[in-house]
Order: C-alpha cells, then sequence, then structure tokens
C-alpha cells in the first residue's frame, strides 16, 4: 500500500512537469502564534536551516566550472557570507527573480535563471508574510526574526493553478525553509537549502518594484 507521503510526491512530480504560465495568489501557509521560528519548524527543516553553508557550498562547487561568469555577473547575490544589517525587506511589491543553483535531478541544469516574477511583502501586526504571486512554482510563508542581518522563512510551495497555499508542517515535501538577507542597497535575497526538488539551492532575489 503507497502511502500518502509517497501519493504526495507523485502528485507534487506530476505538477512540476505540467506547470504551464499559469499563476495564483495564495495565502501562506505558516501559524504565526509565535516569533520564534524553533518552536514552529520541523525536524528536517531544522537541518537544513543548520546545514545551510554545506547547501551553499555544494551548489557553488557544481557550477563554477561550467557558469562562472554567471555568478560573477550577480555579485553579491551569490555570496555566502555576504548579509548587511536589515534583513527583512520592507512592505510593498517587488520584482523578483529566481535562481536554481546544483542541478538536483537529470533533467536540471546545474544554473538556471528564471523570467522576472512579482512577489509582495506584507506586514500585520508586527508580523512580516512573502508571497511570490505569478509563476508556476510559488513560494509563501512567514517571515520570523533571527538576527540583526537575518531573517528565518517558513513556508510552503504552490505549484500551477493552485489557489491555496498547504497549511506548513502538513506535508514534508511542500515545506520551505530559508534565510531573508539584504545584499545591498534595496537588494534582497531568500535562500532556500535544500529543496525537494530540482535543485540543491535556490535564490529568490528581491528588487523593490518601481
Amino acid at each position: 500500500m503507497m502511502t500518502a507521503k509517497f501519493l504526495s510526491t507523485i502528485v507534487l512530480m506530476a505538477a512540476l512537469a505540467a506547470c504551464g504560465g499559469h499563476s495564483a495568489r495564495v495565502e501562506a501557509g505558516v501559524p504565526v502564534a509565535t516569533a520564534n521560528w524553533r518552536a514552529v519548524a520541523t525536524q528536517p527543516d531544522r537541518e537544513r536551516l543548520r546545514d545551510w553553508r554545506d547547501a551553499w557550498m555544494a551548489a557553488l562547487d557544481r557550477i563554477r566550472g561550467s557558469d562562472a561568469a554567471e555568478l560573477a555577473a550577480q555579485g553579491a547575490l551569490f555570496d555566502p557570507d555576504h548579509a548587511l544589517l536589515d534583513g527583512v525587506p520592507p512592505a510593498g511589491d517587488y520584482r523578483c527573480r529566481v535562481f536554481k543553483l546544483g542541478g538536483n535531478g537529470t533533467a536540471m541544469a546545474e544554473f538556471t535563471r528564471y523570467p522576472d516574477d512579482r512577489c509582495r511583502i506584507e506586514t500585520n501586526g508586527g508580523v512580516s508574510k512573502f508571497y511570490k504571486i505569478t509563476g508556476t512554482q510559488r513560494q509563501s510563508g512567514t517571515i520570523y526574526p533571527d538576527s540583526p542581518s537575518r531573517a528565518v522563512f517558513l513556508g510552503t510551495l504552490s505549484l500551477a493553478d493552485e489557489k491555496r497555499a498547504m497549511d506548513y508542517d502538513r506535508d514534508d515535501v511542500r515545506n520551505l525553509a530559508g534565510y531573508f538577507e539584504r545584499v545591498g542597497e534595496k537588494r534582497w535575497r531568500l535562500v532556500l537549502p535544500r529543496p525537494q526538488f530540482e535543485s540543491i539551492l535556490d535564490v529568490i532575489e528581491l528588487v523593490p518594484l518601481q
């Protein structure tokens, strides 16, 4: 008998393969009853957050040979140790670009850059949330304070025409964990180590829309 997690994995892989040019606004699927991310994060996500540097190094090692120019072109965006004060982006709409570093799967390149999408940061009652509004893979979730230069992101992944994000901690395959950091003047990144599919590391660049 197939387990629920196995079935969920099959469904997600099928959705990834079938994604077209659709987008949908989704609600963040993370409870916000506490500002302490450690009280919310699952054990697998704690491990991903703990081993963030290992993911960075593994991804960079995979692409330095063939895509060194792409790395250099983005400057501080791909410097794991470059993080300025004010890691949480202010509320507003952003142009965001997704970069997938280190192919995970035979069909994935070692470096993939997606077209510009639109993201949003919303703040309510001192709680900040992130939404990727357009694109076939849309991350959404809650931003938790962690240090002056870094914030923790816990959220989930929505695909294709899905209208609502799955609640965090409902399905490990859809859970996401990462860090928000500021890397330049009005330039932030969301780093997602070890996502379930396609890459070793995802980096989402955020720049305010003018």
